[in-house]
């Protein structure tokens, strides 16, 4: 069964970007949880911040699960990512990332790589760029699986990675990972930007796909948009996708409005 999440962010330096809810935990899981919603994702600045057994007395209280944590906070708030030129770098940013899939599978969930991947550029090439992201993703694929969790790997559009920007191309270039533990996101508003075709395209990705960030053409709540959902669903369907749809939309025109039009267009597309 697909199921519905939105998403509350806890980072300051994140400020503006796109997460429906902003900074008080309780109180996202409380709208979540009056508003129908399955579960949160949560974009935590550490693991100190989403204490497994708080997080899980929360959420429990209020039938909610967790269906993901963002690691982005290492890169908007600590400047590393999988691609740096420094080794010293790249394990501070794998060592984060590492304690963030630990802090995750002890609330039930998987953690998320977008941003913290990074980039090739004048001091990496893509070759080697391309090298480190997969070493990187090869030893925390198989430390999420040790934790009893997938690692989800998402492809973001070309203003924010050179590295793989469409479904296809990220499962090619995870093809050669000998781990099969790293899976993919389907971001709606990456895809929209990357894709010719977000229904063929979630098809061929298939059983590759982990997780889908449910949002429309424009970045704002799935219904606020042109994003046209109905092959998008059948698409899904198709492939007998029965994780999360996960609001990572912007708060437009405030947090509830975005959360309300969020649980109405996925009521639409996927009725129990």
């Amino acid at each position: 069964m697909i199921r519905s999440a939105v998403t509350v962010s806890l980072v300051a330096e994140a400020q503006g970007g796109p997460f429906v809810f902003w900074y008080d935990l309780q109180a996202a899981a409380a709208q979540a949880s009056r508003l129908g919603f399955d579960a949160i994702e949560i974009f935590p600045p550490g693991p100190e911040a989403i204490p497994a057994h708080a997080v899980t007395q929360l959420t429990s209280g209020l039938d909610l699960a967790v269906a993901a944590v963002g690691t982005g906070a290492g890169w908007v708030k600590h400047k590393l990512h999988l691609c740096q030129p420094e080794k010293s770098q790249r394990d501070a940013a794998k060592l984060f990332i590492r304690s963030m899939i630990e802090a995750a599978a002890a609330i039930g969930a998987p953690a998320i790589i977008g941003s913290m991947q990074g980039r090739w550029d004048a001091a990496v090439d893509r070759k080697t760029a391309v090298s480190y992201l997969l070493e990187g993703l090869e030893e925390l694929g198989e430390f999420a699986e040790k934790n009893g969790q997938i690692l989800i790997y998402e492809p973001l559009n070309r203003y924010e990675t050179n590295l793989a920007t469409t479904l296809r191309a990220a499962s090619e270039l995870l093809a050669p990972l000998s781990t099969k533990n790293v899976k993919l996101l389907a971001d709606l508003f990456h895809m929209n930007i990357e894709e010719t075709d977000l229904a063929v395209a979630i098809r061929t990705a298939s059983d590759t796909i982990g997780h889908v960030h449910f949002v429309d053409s424009n970045r704002r709540a799935a219904g606020m948009g042109h994003m046209d959902y109905g092959p998008i669903a059948a698409a899904l369907q198709e492939i007998k996708y029965d994780r999360y749809l996960s609001a990572e939309a912007l708060a437009l025109p405030d947090s509830v409005t975005a959360a309300e039009q969020t649980i109405h267009t996925f009521q639409k597309y996927f009725p129990r």
